[in-house]
């Protein structure tokens, strides 16, 4: 009798063990940076994934070194980035280790501007304009594609300007500062974004290529993640959001709404194209 009790617990625990099992696989830890552009796209992707079933922690970062860094550690199981270019330096630092889950939308273009009232076209005439702004270009967060590529931009028009680190933020109030002033500034944007849409600037053609090509959005996961997730890998290959509806979003936000707000109306407005993503899903 004892064997037979001892038998029925073994089977006890390991039923108890698969079940626990399947409830951890059951769970997507999303990552995103809180940017606008990413959120609109990982956030109806977060709801798409509740919606086939899944439970999902969603964690937001404010620079992409931490975003790598926790994927890299398992605090998110997959990331939204754009490793081509913007963010090809973690890719490339880390790419052994990861794998490209999906294409979840394409289109984001980045560059510098000034505002329209100033009278240059492309980073080749900057250097006519230097000394009315400083010979300052306003950055954002170090460690930035769009930082990246904006230091290859001085050497390739030999620019005679200094790159200042800071943060979104505090480019967009500088920003906001010089364009109610009317004076000059040079700084750096990417579409889609609600900043271009508010603000009144141009972005300054390219001549010599040290800017990216429009880029895609992936959503990146540790090497492994498919084949060990094979029904989440299905669900996120079906998710695509186009480049404009990210752009409508932004543009809700700025009327004021919260990008939660405004994704939820992205997702009551577009339940034909969340059904179409179902059906692709389940096939």
């Amino acid at each position: 009798m004892k064997a037979i009790v001892k038998i029925f617990t073994a089977v006890a625990l390991m039923l108890m063990s698969f079940v626990a099992a399947r409830a951890e696989e059951n769970v997507i830890k999303v990552g995103s940076l809180s940017w606008e552009d990413q959120m609109a796209i990982s956030l109806p992707t977060a709801k798409f994934l509740e919606k086939q079933g899944f439970k999902v922690e969603f964690t937001k970062f404010s620079e992409w070194g931490i975003a790598f860094g926790a994927l890299q550690k398992g605090d998110v199981d997959i990331l939204l980035s754009s490793v081509d270019y913007m963010t090809s330096d973690y890719w490339n630092k880390f790419n052994s280790r990861l794998e490209k889950v999906s294409i979840a939308s394409y289109g984001v273009v980045q560059g510098l501007v000034v505002p329209s009232y100033v009278p240059i076209d492309s980073v080749d005439q900057l250097n006519t304009i230097a000394d009315q702004v400083d010979g300052k270009i306003i950055g954002i967060e170090p460690g930035s594609g769009l930082m990246r590529e904006a230091n290859n931009a001085l050497t390739d028009y030999d620019l005679k300007y200094q790159i200042i680190d800071g943060s979104t933020a505090a480019m967009v109030a500088q920003l906001k500062s010089s364009l109610e002033r009317k004076e000059p500034i040079v700084t750096m944007l990417w579409t889609p974004s609600w900043m271009v849409q508010e603000f009144d600037v141009k972005f300054l053609k390219d001549p010599k290529g040290s800017f990216a090509p429009p880029q895609a959005y992936y959503w990146i996961a540790k090497k492994g993640f498919s084949e060990k997730n094979p029904r989440a890998r299905e669900s996120l290959a079906t998710i695509y959001v186009p480049l404009q509806d990210n752009i409508e979003m932004n543009a809700e936000m700025n009327k004021g709404k919260t990008i939660e707000q405004a994704v939820d109306a992205w997702w009551e407005k577009n339940q034909a194209l969340v059904e179409k993503w179902s059906v692709m899903s389940s096939q």
